[in-house]
């Protein structure tokens, strides 16, 4: 971090390359002064004394929490920084205002809540045989080297039909692999969140740890959160708050880790055979441009499919996820119901998105539109003649807790969950988490100018 505070010039290239301040209807006056301000919140960790104060701390740290991840600021700056780690490093900064017991019961209260909802909702899905196909396969005790290792993140598992045909793409690929992932590997992401840096690196460096046991050469990730976290903060920043030396002085991860898409494309000479039916669909995507390559990657891979059209809809892309809108919630209903009417509009056949968290959104709207919304995962699938029940979208158009309990009853005494913690998360984390509301209806008033 002080050799990128060091480098920046300040020119403000990033700040006028942001689309968070437009999307959030503001306009940033001055960008060299808010990127000064900026280098001063780095500089001074969070301090505001003597020298301190600047001109542009304020506008700094209020154009920090409007980031959305959407990375046009890393391709914007002209000394090759990467400015959305500085600007994360921000807003840890204005955190540690915060005595660190608070930082750090908040940042436990979130881990908690998070492992509640996964593994309720994972096991309303998968009966206890599929379950295991998530679990490792401890290759570092059985002295077997995998080819890779799929990490799935944590929250992949509340959509578990997407993971299940990441694995069946890679068993046709003939590719061995160890599955990590879920509370016990979690990126660090939400002691990040909370500002506690220390316990979200040791997080961090435990899961890259049991990445590195597996001897592998290559980790392919799933979630964008995670991918963000891994690169942008456990590792540029382990040595400064673990005082474990320079990084440089550090010993190599020893694999390389890539983005699923991006490894799919690596191998499509390979899957493009395996692709033998054709899936008569026009399909719009769903996407962000907060990981880089990954639509482009998407869309390669869905224009291999035989007799599938990519429609182009044209739409503002801001963030690397709809989870990362949250800075600006009325613009995220917004841009939800801009994409569903532009969806329809230009007929398509259906709504692909590209990551879990979104398909958890855009699932339950399926219902009231004339197409079907899925993960892209699935139409590859298709083409392959696999098919994974969408459980998960099944349950949440039912919009009935009730329902959903009686229709999981089965799993849920197969895997003796308490009835009532069942129906607080169906309540809280199925039914509860929707940006949008479903009914078409209401949808005119997201629309509207917040």
């Amino acid at each position: 971090m002080a050799t990128m505070a060091q480098a920046c010039t300040q020119c403000g290239e990033c700040v006028r390359a942001c689309p968070m301040p437009a999307t959030a209807g503001q306009t940033l006056h001055e960008p060299d002064v808010v990127a000064g301000g900026m280098l001063d919140w780095l500089r001074h960790d969070g301090t505001e004394d003597g020298a301190s104060v600047h001109a542009g701390r304020g506008r700094a740290l209020d154009w920090a929490n409007l980031c959305a991840g959407s990375g046009a600021c890393i391709d914007a700056c002209p000394e090759a920084l990467n400015p959305r780690f500085m600007v994360a490093m921000v807003r840890q900064a204005s955190k540690r205002t915060k005595a660190l017991k608070d930082r750090r019961a908040h940042g436990r209260a979130m881990f908690k809540d998070m492992s509640r909802g996964l593994r309720v909702l994972t096991r309303m899905q998968l009966a206890p045989a599929l379950l295991e196909r998530f679990s490792s396969t401890n290759a570092a005790a059985e002295q077997v080297v995998p080819d890779l290792v799929f990490y799935t993140g944590c929250n992949l598992l509340k959509t578990p039909h997407i993971g299940l045909l990441c694995l069946d793409v890679l068993d046709a690929l003939e590719v061995t692999y160890d599955v990590q992932g879920g509370p016990q590997s979690c990126c660090g992401v939400f002691q990040t969140r909370s500002g506690d840096d220390e316990n979200a690196l040791r997080q961090g460096i435990r899961t890259l740890d049991r990445f590195a046991a597996t001897k592998t050469a290559r980790v392919l990730s799933w979630c964008p959160t995670c991918e963000i976290q891994f690169r942008e903060t456990t590792l540029p920043v382990r040595a400064q708050h673990l005082q474990v030396g320079p990084i440089e002085a550090q010993p190599s991860t020893g694999f390389d880790m890539t983005m699923f898409p991006l490894y799919l494309v690596e191998r499509l000479d390979e899957l493009k055979p395996l692709l033998r039916y054709p899936v008569n669909k026009r399909v719009a995507l769903h996407e962000h441009p907060g990981s880089p390559g990954v639509t482009e990657a998407v869309v390669q891979l869905l224009s291999s499919i035989p007799g599938l059209e990519v429609v182009e809809l044209g739409l503002p892309r801001v963030g690397y996820t709809l989870g990362s809108l949250g800075t600006v919630p009325h613009k995220r209903k917004q841009l939800i119901a801009e994409r569903l009417a532009a969806t329809e509009a230009a007929g398509a056949t259906t709504l692909a998105g590209v990551f879990h968290s979104d398909h958890r959104e855009l699932a339950a709207h399926e219902g009231q539109w004339p197409f079907e919304i899925v993960n892209y995962m699935e139409l590859l699938g298709e083409a392959m003649g696999i098919v994974r029940e969408d459980s998960f979208k099944r349950l949440k158009v039912m919009q009935d807790a009730d329902a959903i309990i009686a229709d999981c009853s089965a799993l849920i005494e197969a895997h003796r969950l308490d009835l009532d913690e069942v129906r607080e998360i169906v309540v809280k984390d199925l039914l509860g988490e929707q940006y949008l509301p479903i009914p078409r209806a209401q949808h005119d008033a997201a629309l509207q100018p917040a």
